[in-house]
């Protein structure tokens, strides 16, 4: 088979299931506001707490899993469930949160996470309308972040040349108790892309490097690929060059202990593109590290002195660095912290992010930043422009991303922004151009949701500029009013029907309608609940991922999934084009040792009976740091999913039938060849 388009599953399209018990705890236990309210649970029990909430209001509240690993969810009057079920950590806080549209009784339900049973403890914290007022809403939203003892964040908002509104929050290191200020310096992980982008394009301005530069020329260990790859398909993620992360995990080891050399090394040994460079979008850390490089290369300076010298010293970022090494000590930063069973942890950072990633800035120095994009005095306003202008693909489709920066609009007004997520620190920035306004979140907790606080802050405190809010809106960003209760849940047989998901065609998604409530199922995965969240888009309820459809001329042909950052469209089929799934047969075709040369990693895939005597036989893949891994089959003929870690994994057989290697696919890497070499 030719290069393999068709075997680009989406993250393993493992979408999980959560079911209440069926037994039942007996009526609901009223709770309210800093009540906390205490039970136990054994295999099969449910504990049921009811409130009442006003329109509009936001709830955040948490559950000490005492002796329990516990699932939360979360529904209405009818019965239906809103939002998805909050699953986290085994044991300590589980936290549970989301906003509520339209005031009634509601009901948390807390559930053992399958088998498990043990004592917990129940709280609500915080039940209030959403505030008007844009300063005490970014209190709201970042109530999270202000508890006593745990990570905190900072928020910074601008508009023409002046500070609208600076806070902070929370603690910038748990260790010492240190407060969290808005010039703490803090890990902005992705969001570092546009300083990259930044760089490149000085260099550029000073007749250094072209744009349309083979990389070669500056990085010629790289090697000579089929196509040629310019510095600017490495800046719009057009390269068709393996995501080092995905690649990585694929050894076992943890991302945290890579290395900055470790990146060219891999891109070495990449045998061949995943695509051809300007036909498809595939968000790359791999391209911004080599970006990196050439700054380096064409400047004679380290990315960090080039960065400090070239923008943070001229713009008074005072409080910003390059981290060059996780373990460089960066003055005064913020500690990132994600939840564990115990409390907080502290992972640390991801290696080898430079470029991609690794400046901590605090939320100050990033409006300066964002005043020099908007009225340049580094830089020149076409650098600016460049970057805030999308890039077209080969074939005419638009990526909705510049250079380093994201290229869309939130109510009518033209938005431009760039997230970022290392291992715990998460950050956002908006850019409004039109009207000379931005703004800036960030959190050192894993938790925090950057995006959506940023643009719900960017509807409170920019509105003005907006178009009106329109209830009947397809968009779907935080703060759109569209209300899901008053929508007709006929309007959902227009959706109904399959839809072939275009990187993977044989997986198919189907949507349907029984009565009041509205489902959809993908191909070997079970049946899942939806809910509206604008007319033409809703939520999957007990899964992180939503769908979209695409109607033209009244006509609805297509859908795009979102998922884990993902974006897959899929096209409408009629239902007897659906395809059959294939019958594994013979699993012991598929055992052996299998040898990967590009990332000197070995596979073991081997044949297993668990659970009894009438028990089936599975393949279970195994490695020496990622353990074992069960194997399931997928529609398309030779090819199985491994999980965790969303592996997608294709057989191939020589003229005699004999499986002789397969091909694995995990997220933005697609393609690595390993060799059988053991039966």
């Amino acid at each position: 088979m030719s290069y393999r388009l068709l075997r680009r599953l989406p993250l393993g399209l493992a979408l999980g299931l959560v079911l209440f018990p069926s037994a039942l705890a007996a009526q609901p236990v009223s709770i309210g506001v800093n009540q906390i309210r205490s039970g136990s649970l054994a295999s099969g029990d449910t504990a049921r707490f009811s409130f009442e909430a006003g329109d509009d209001f936001l709830l955040y509240g948490e559950v000490n899993q005492i002796g329990v690993d516990v699932v939360v969810t979360l529904t209405d009057a009818e019965g239906r469930r809103l939002g998805p079920a909050w699953d986290g950590p085994a044991r300590g806080s589980e936290a549970f949160s989301t906003a509520i549209r339209t005031g009634g009784i509601y009901t948390l339900h807390v559930a053992p996470f399958e088998q498990e049973e043990g004592d917990f403890e129940i709280q609500i914290l915080l039940l209030e309308a959403r505030s008007d007022d844009p300063e005490r809403l970014a209190d709201q939203l970042m109530f999270p972040y202000a508890r006593p003892g745990g990570p905190g964040g900072a928020i910074q908002v601008w508009r023409g040349g002046r500070t609208v509104f600076s806070r902070a929050y929370g603690l910038a290191d748990l260790t010492h108790a240190i407060p969290f200020r808005t010039t703490t310096p803090t890990n902005i992980g992705s969001t570092s892309k546009q300083f990259t982008a930044f760089a490149v394009l000085l260099q550029a301005e000073e007749g250094l490097l072209s744009l349309d530069d083979d990389i070669r020329d500056h990085v010629p260990e790289l090697p000579e690929f089929d196509e040629i790859i310019t510095i600017r398909h490495l800046l719009t993620h057009t390269s068709g060059l393996r995501e080092f992360l995905n690649l990585y995990s694929l050894t076992g080891a943890a991302t945290t202990a890579m290395q900055r050399q470790q990146v060219l090394t891999i891109a070495r040994r990449q045998p061949a593109l995943q695509n051809r460079p300007g036909t498809e979008w595939n968000y790359n850390n791999t391209a911004y590290s080599l970006a990196a490089t050439i700054v380096e290369r064409t400047s004679g300076e380290d990315f960090d002195d080039f960065v400090h010298d070239r923008i943070f010293e001229p713009l008074g970022m005072a409080s910003s660095r390059v981290r060059m090494d996780p373990r460089v000590v960066i003055p005064g930063r913020a500690d990132g912290y994600s939840p564990g069973a115990s409390g907080w942890t502290a992972p640390g950072d991801l290696g080898g992010a430079v470029g991609a990633g690794g400046i901590y800035a605090s939320v100050e120095d990033l409006q300066r930043w964002s005043e020099n994009l908007l009225d340049p005095e580094v830089g020149t306003p076409g650098m600016a422009e460049a970057m805030m202008t999308e890039y077209v693909l080969s074939d005419g489709t638009g990526t909705g991303y510049g250079l380093g920066l994201f290229t869309d609009e939130q109510r009518g007004l033209q938005r431009r922004h760039h997230g970022g997520a290392d291992v715990s620190h998460r950050s956002m920035i908006v850019y409004y151009p039109e009207i000379e306004a931005g703004l800036t979140v960030q959190s050192n907790a894993s938790t925090f949701n950057s995006g959506d606080v940023a643009f719900q802050l960017g509807a409170a405190f920019f509105g003005d500029g907006m178009e009106p809010e329109d209830p009947g809106a397809a968009d779907s960003d935080p703060g759109t009013a569209f209300d899901p209760d008053a929508w007709d849940r006929e309007n959902f047989d227009m959706f109904e029907g399959s839809y072939s998901l275009d990187p993977a065609p044989q997986v198919v998604a189907r949507f349907w309608r029984d009565g009041e409530t509205l489902y959809t199922q993908l191909t070997g995965q079970p049946v899942l609940e939806v809910e509206p969240v604008s007319p033409i888009r809703f939520r999957l309820l007990t899964v992180p991922a939503e769908f979209e459809f695409e109607v033209e001329d009244g006509e609805v042909i297509g859908a795009t999934l979102f998922q884990n950052g993902q974006e897959i469209h899929a096209t409408r089929i009629a239902d007897n084009e659906v395809a059959i799934p294939w019958t594994p047969g013979d699993l012991s075709d598929f055992v052996g040792r299998f040898y990967s040369e590009e990332i000197e990693t070995f596979y073991d895939i081997r044949l297993e009976t668990r659970g009894g005597e009438d028990a089936e036989p599975r393949l279970v893949l195994h490695q020496l740091w990622m353990g074992d891994r069960p194997m399931a089959a997928t529609p398309e003929e030779d090819t199985f999913t491994a999980l965790p870690g969303n592996l997608t994994l294709q057989f191939e057989r020589n003229r005699h039938g004999k499986v002789t290697e397969f091909y694995v696919d995990v997220a933005r890497t697609r393609d690595v060849r390993f060799v059988r070499v053991e039966s």
